[in-house]
């Protein structure tokens, strides 16, 4: 090995062993932290089984084993540690690949990986030679999340200066994010981007850190104060653009087999649709008893690419709506078309989030009767999300929970998974947006067990057109809910009145919780 390749080594060894000093010494919620970028690394790769992943200083192997249980330990992983003096992490799910490497690529010649992660590791003097190492050891395709330390953290330049100022001084030379594209840039990565990420950070102690978890999400997206975040996440991906899709199935419980109905509400959604229903087929395709996919009034090719695929698929279900438009009546037409034991809604853009969706089954399986895709629990990651959508949905939500006495993060979310019995007792009279706050609040009225799964939240690039919503002209609707469901709720009033209560649950002989009538209701 070269003295110039000894010094890279060496540099990112002092870097894992940083981290690894800080962590056990300075952070107080290391092991949550680990648990959340665990969960955001899944949520943003959108990972399938079978998916390899290399983990690059892993230190002690917290974040590597939150990571095996995050990905159901179906994701092969090599963890490497650039400290050749560490043994294998104690608790290390044996599967996990430990390396120690003295030099890159080492003992990973010759291999590929469709997935690298690193915390802490890119520096001034060795950045550009291991970006280059990542690139040749990724798949065509493959990906790559940096989380790194935010050089222009008001608390990291305090320390540092007060530090200095006592004689120690830190060996770290950060990149700024200009930097960091740079060099991408010059690596030949694409789609790159860097976002500031995480302000629950030392000396918040951990009683604080749960108080502002939520908050942290807002900062988060607030230009100009999101500079002050404790870390960046850096994401960027090996040409070409689309990594090869693995074929596995996510159709892991019999009960869902050919029993689920899938709604996609449809405006001008020409360029998502087939992609989505290829993904749903993919991954899900021994549930579906059918996708309804509601055009409603598209003035693009909308129409004629859902007649092409039910050309193709009999399960495909068109319903063509006539005028007046909205997305409230499009999800109504399709709920009351839907003809499953199990409804799923999603909107068409959700194409990337459906390796999540598998949470969903999960939740009903458990015995939930309905599931809900929550943006903003303690797991999700909020990307290139608009700041005026995040404070009207946490004020919505803050509210909502005041006036109905209920506990709950995120409820108005259009990806929800619902029992049959559930959707026919809604009373949907929303035209617009907020039938979302009926379908996800209507059945805590009702009594039905709810659960929210944590999903990460990307905004629409630009292949994939733009969103109609808009906060000032959908948000009347939310209050007209909200104040529905009161009446409903406390005086038994309005036009909610009708709200049936949830029948009571029996056991079969599994310990699974069935409705006495979900059968006597199922229609086929």
């Amino acid at each position: 090995m070269t003295g110039s390749a000894e010094s890279m080594i060496s540099t990112l060894s002092m870097r894992e062993q940083i981290r690894s000093a800080y962590s056990k010494h300075r952070d107080p919620i290391f092991h949550d932290r680990m648990l959340w970028r665990a969960q955001s690394f899944r949520h943003i790769m959108h990972l399938l089984p079978g998916h390899t992943i290399l983990e690059l200083g892993c230190g002690d192997g917290v974040f590597t084993r939150h990571l095996v249980d995050t990905t159901r330990n179906e994701c092969p992983i090599t963890a490497v540690t650039f400290d050749l003096k560490a043994s294998r992490p104690t608790n290390l799910p044996k599967d996990v690949e430990f390396v120690a490497l003295s030099a890159i690529p080492g003992q990973l010649k010759d291999r590929k990986f469709d997935f690298i992660v690193a915390h802490d590791m890119l520096d001034k003097r060795s950045g550009s030679w291991l970006l280059h190492t990542i690139y040749n050891l990724l798949e065509p395709g493959g990906q790559t999340l940096f989380y790194e330390s935010n050089p222009w953290n008001g608390i990291l330049k305090l320390r540092r200066a007060v530090a200095y100022l006592a004689g120690y001084r830190d060996p770290r030379l950060l990149l700024s994010r200009p930097e960091l594209y740079e060099l991408l840039s010059e690596v030949g990565f694409i789609r790159i981007f860097a976002i500031f990420n995480d302000f629950v950070y030392a000396p918040l102690t951990r009683r604080l850190v749960w108080m502002l978890r939520n908050l942290s999400i807002v900062l988060e997206n607030t230009p100009g104060i999101r500079t002050l975040a404790g870390s960046i996440i850096l994401h960027a991906q090996k040409p070409p653009r689309p990594l090869t899709n693995l074929l596995v199935s996510l159709a892991t419980h019999e009960r869902f087999r050919c029993a689920v109905s899938i709604v996609v509400p449809c405006h001008n959604e020409e360029m998502n649709i087939e992609p989505l229903v290829s993904g749903l087929c993919n991954l899900f395709g021994e549930y579906i008893h059918e996708i309804v996919l509601v055009d409603d009034n598209s003035s693009d090719r909308t129409r004629n690419v859902i007649t092409r695929l039910a050309a193709g698929d009999p399960r495909i279900k068109p319903v063509y709506r006539t005028p007046p438009s909205g997305v409230g009546r499009a999800i109504a037409d399709g709920l009351q078309a839907a003809t499953g034991d199990y409804i799923l809604s999603l909107d068409c853009d959700f194409q990337h989030l459906l390796p999540e969706v598998r949470d969903l089954f999960d939740a009903i399986a458990q015995g939930y009767d309905v599931a809900v895709g929550s943006r903003f629990s303690r797991h999700s990651v909020l990307l290139n999300y608009p700041l005026l959508k995040i404070v009207a949905n946490r004020a919505f939500q803050a509210l909502a929970q005041v006036i109905l006495l209920a506990r709950f993060r995120d409820l108005t979310n259009n990806l929800k998974l619902m029992r049959r019995e559930v959707v026919k007792n809604l009373v949907l009279l929303e035209p617009g947006f907020a039938i979302n706050a009926e379908t996800g609040l209507q059945p805590l009225i009702m009594g039905y067990r709810v659960k929210e799964v944590p999903i990460s939240w990307i905004g629409r690039g630009t292949d994939m057109g733009t969103s109609s919503f808009r906060v000032f002209r959908v948000g009347g609707g939310y209050w007209r809910v909200l104040r529905r469901l009161w009446l409903r709720r406390f005086l038994g009033l309005g036009s909610y009145r009708a709200l049936a209560v949830k029948l009571a649950p029996t056991k079969d002989e599994h310990g699974v919780f069935l409705e006495r009538m979900r059968r006597i209701s199922t229609v086929r």
